[in-house]
């Protein structure tokens, strides 16, 4: 399974992050009914991210399980 990049700007820098094609579809759906786009659902996730975690894609697949869990 191939992962899929997409870039961001997180406050006040660029980023990329690389997720498989399933994670990606889940925050489009997450973000469409939270009625914001992807790039403000992936800031949020950041800003909840705790501090002692580094891998914001790793958080991020960890955020979509709980949100679908």
């Amino acid at each position: 399974m191939s992962l899929l990049k997409k870039s961001f700007t997180i406050g006040n820098h660029r980023t990329s992050i690389s997720l498989e094609p399933e994670f990606w579809d889940a925050l489009e759906i997450i973000a469409k009914e939270q009625n914001v786009s992807l790039s403000k659902l992936v800031l949020k996730i950041d800003n909840e991210k705790p501090k002692d975690y580094i891998n914001l894609a790793s958080y991020i697949r960890i955020w979509v399980l709980k949100k679908i869990g």
